[in-house]
């Protein structure tokens, strides 16, 4: 009976300590001084951390059915799997959202680039695997609906995060975008996010464990930032800067 009356209190006094932090996160948080044009030419780096998000060109559907969002996630891994690793994502009807990190590419250091002129830079390979990715999704989507032309905005939209506390809100805001848009009632319902892979003890390719342990402490608070976030949606969006 004590130790349940002690698992009660240190739990209830844990709880009300993230209710805290996340209220005074999402109170405190600023408007990104960040013109929008510069998300079109943000540069990729070694170890970067990036918010890439993209949607068509006509704001019409990019997947009509569950094999397009499972060929685009196979795609999506055949392409940059080798080049950046995923800390959490979002497929939508019209645009998606992807938190990554930049693995280390570049064999020598920007002010030894003279020695090989030819030598590409991270940006040049991440970029080409990305042009390379959208091309070949958009050309067997445009095959299947019986489509021509670009199924993509052109260029890609890219953030480079360097707040730890942009860092956390940004992964909550990816996770329940599907709520936000009113594709489920529940982010948590939302097949085509990263959110359950991430609470899974399933195996995943994604950053979970340096996701969860580094920026949300363990799974519960992890969690329930996510919960917090999606019930404080509304107040938190006034002042969040992307556009879907």
């Amino acid at each position: 009976m004590c130790n349940n009356l002690y698992y009660f209190y240190t739990y209830k006094a844990r709880f009300n300590y993230f209710k805290k932090l996340t209220f005074e996160v999402v109170k405190s948080l600023k408007p990104l001084k960040v013109a929008k044009t510069e998300h079109y030419y943000t540069r990729f780096e070694d170890d970067g951390v990036y918010h890439i998000y993209n949607r068509t060109v006509d704001r019409k559907p990019m997947f009509t059915s569950k094999d397009n969002y499972m060929f685009f996630i196979r795609k999506f891994d055949k392409y940059l799997s080798d080049f950046i690793q995923i800390y959490a994502y979002c497929l939508l009807g019209n645009h998606f959202h992807f938190l990554i990190k930049i693995n280390e590419l570049t064999p020598v250091n920007p002010s030894d680039m003279h020695v090989n002129p030819t030598q590409k830079t991270t940006h040049d390979i991440v970029s080409h695997q990305l042009r390379k990715f959208f091309q070949s999704y958009a050309m067997a989507f445009n095959k299947q609906q019986n489509r021509i032309g670009t199924l993509f905005q052109t260029p890609f939209k890219r953030v480079k995060i360097k707040d730890e506390r942009y860092f956390k809100e940004l992964t909550c805001y990816i996770n329940t975008n599907a709520q936000k848009h009113n594709l489920v009632d529940d982010f948590r319902q939302w097949k085509w996010s990263s959110y359950r892979k991430l609470i899974s003890s399933k195996k995943t390719k994604l950053l979970k464990d340096e996701l969860i342990r580094n920026y949300f402490d363990d799974l519960d608070n992890f969690i329930y930032c996510h919960l917090e976030y999606s019930n404080n949606m509304m107040a938190s969006e006034n002042e969040y800067f992307i556009e879907d």
